[in-house]
């Protein structure tokens, strides 16, 4: 049991084709996390096809949204 939250991504070649979109989504959804007050537990991001298409402002809503949900189910448990 840590006392912080840790995060995995996981935004491969595959899926990311130009290192520098793969490189900004990072930098993006490590920012966002920073921010966040989570709970202590290991997040793991997969990033999807169409994710580098989005701008930052949408990305960064997208991810505050999806903490929120997480820590909201994490707590119920």
């Amino acid at each position: 049991e840590l006392p912080f939250a840790r995060l995995g991504l996981a935004i491969t070649k595959k899926r990311i084709k130009l290192a520098v979109a793969r490189n900004r989504l990072k930098r993006l959804i490590r920012e966002s996390f920073r921010q966040q007050q989570i709970a202590s537990l290991d997040y793991v991001v997969l990033a999807k096809n169409d994710a580098n298409q989005a701008n930052n402002s949408i990305l960064l809503n997208s991810l505050t949204k999806h903490w929120h949900k997480l820590s909201r189910q994490c707590k119920k448990s």
